[in-house]
């Protein structure tokens, strides 16, 4: 049985591949366009979602900047993970 915390592993290291960074150089943090290619939606549905409260995916934000961090998206991900356990 996994613990809860290999796959947000395996899932950084699924976004670090997306992201063409090495798992072990990805960025802490990361922009809007970027947290939209890794989630597989527009940046326009991640401003919906921040606005409209849908999900609570945390962001960062500071002034007109938004950043996701990636431990963020791998838990986010996660937790909405369907289907059986192999």
């Amino acid at each position: 049985m996994q613990s809860n915390t290999e796959p947000v592993a395996q899932i950084i290291a699924e976004i670090s591949r997306t992201l063409g960074y090495q798992p072990e150089a990805i960025p802490l943090q990361i922009n809007e366009k970027l947290a939209s290619e890794v989630l597989g939606v527009k940046v326009s549905t991640l401003t919906n979602w921040r606005t409209t409260g849908r999900y609570n995916l945390p962001y960062i934000k500071v002034g007109r900047l938004v950043r996701y961090r990636v431990a963020d998206l791998a838990a986010w991900l996660a937790k909405r993970r369907q289907g059986a356990e192999s």
